[in-house]
């Protein structure tokens, strides 16, 4: 199981640089995407020097259309390239508790696989010093100009977005939106009683995903292309995350959960960290109200969900989360596949 704790500054995920924006457009038939485009990318000779993460960025940004939607709600823009051959991860954040100073989070990596791994992390923090100008456009819109190369991001609207009426039990707290990298929409939500924390998928808007069931479980879905899995709780009717496939996790991609992406655009006031320290009392006086450590290099891990391996793995899972109230699916999960070791 991961820490509790999360270093924020390579919390890094793959989208492909310079996608077009489909979200909500009008339904045309599906994109369709060819092997040749896949060969040609990765043979494609390129010098980019890696140890200049301004060159990289200038790189980048010209690259991208004069308007992007930066849809994850921790307010992550994903890209990847490539590299004579090889994978390179990174993301563009407007942190917001840095974006109105000027400063964003600009961070690139090889891109982890199942058999490899590599620990080193480019850029950093880039601004004014850096030859970068972030200019505030209105609350969730801030231009980002380098040289001669201008782009405007566009940070997620969610701040309508409410749970229909019943899904916020009576003795929990409703914290925000979540959308979540892998295109899944959810709500965070507290048990103040259980001191326990919930994503709950957001059906108010179509799920992109299918979610099928397996005939070894009795109240669990399980989404075909994610490997997200829900449970199926209570009147009227939500579905609680209690799971997600452990190899994603591993190699840190589109669907390895939602904890990364809080709804901090959307917070109000203090429930987030008053929420985090009920559960977690030890935290008094170490965090902010994003859950931030005070020095900003970390921040405290909400994931009250399973990583499994099988979708057996999901028997204990789906057991954790209908019959073990006292604790998060994941601490119980864990507990009993150590029983099985």
């Amino acid at each position: 199981m991961r820490s509790r704790l999360r270093l924020l500054i390579s919390a890094m995920f793959l989208v492909h640089l310079g996608a077009p924006s489909t979200l909500g457009a009008a339904d045309k038939g599906p994109q369709v995407f060819t092997n040749e485009q896949f060969v040609t990318a990765r043979q494609r000779a390129s010098a980019l020097d890696l140890d200049d993460a301004g060159g990289v960025f200038r790189h980048v940004l010209s690259a991208l259309p004069d308007r992007v939607t930066v849809y994850p709600t921790e307010n992550y823009y994903y890209f990847y390239f490539f590299q004579n051959g090889v994978k390179y991860a990174g993301n563009i954040r407007l942190d917001v508790g840095a974006r109105d100073e000027g400063l964003i989070n600009f961070v690139y990596f090889r891109a982890s696989t199942p058999w490899a791994r590599d620990q080193k992390d480019y850029g950093g923090q880039i601004g004014k010093e850096q030859g970068v100008k972030v200019e505030k456009l209105s609350a969730l819109s801030y231009r980002i100009s380098a040289g001669d190369k201008a782009v405007v991001f566009e940070l997620n609207d969610l701040s309508a977005v409410k749970p229909p009426e019943g899904v916020v039990r009576a003795e929990e707290t409703y914290l925000g939106p979540v959308f979540d990298e892998s295109g899944i929409r959810f709500f965070l939500i507290f048990d103040r009683a259980a001191k326990r924390f919930h994503y709950v998928l957001d059906e108010t808007v179509p799920v992109a995903d299918e979610l099928v069931g397996a005939k070894s479980l009795k109240q669990t879905l399980i989404g075909w292309r994610t490997g997200f899995a829900f449970l199926k709780e209570g009147a009227p009717e939500r579905k609680i995350l209690i799971g997600i496939y452990r190899a994603n996790a591993e190699v840190n991609n589109y669907l390895d959960g939602p904890f990364d992406q809080l709804p901090d655009n959307f917070l109000k006031g203090d429930e987030l960290r008053q929420a985090l320290l009920a559960a977690r009392p030890h935290l008094q006086g170490q965090i902010d109200r994003f859950g931030n450590a005070l020095d900003r290099d970390e921040r405290e891990l909400i994931a009250p969900y399973a990583e499994y391996d099988t979708v057996d793995d999901l028997k204990i899972a789906e057991q954790c989360a209908t019959e073990r109230k006292d604790v998060s699916v994941s601490a119980c999960f864990e507990a009993a596949l150590e029983k099985l070791r």
